[in-house]
């Protein structure tokens, strides 16, 4: 899926330590769920300061969301 490999090129793009970047996605019933998962000491850098990198990747995520027409939803753990 495009979407997951955006999150992840953004994601290790940001970090200081991208081989713990790990991505995954799974289906429920209101569309796609893309969960991302960084080490502790990069959390700070993937949400942003007051959340404006995690706003950021949301707001390409509804891009490519209205693409393929279901809702993806980003999580950050």
């Amino acid at each position: 899926m495009a979407a997951v490999e955006l999150v992840e090129y953004v994601a290790k793009s940001l970090v200081d330590e991208p081989d713990s970047v790990s991505v995954s996605a799974t289906r429920d019933g209101e569309g796609t769920v893309i969960e991302l998962h960084v080490a502790e000491d990069d959390m700070g850098k993937v949400i942003g300061r007051n959340g404006s990198v995690a706003k950021a990747l949301r707001t390409l995520l509804k891009v490519m969301a209205a693409r393929e027409g279901e809702p993806i939803s980003l999580e950050i753990v």
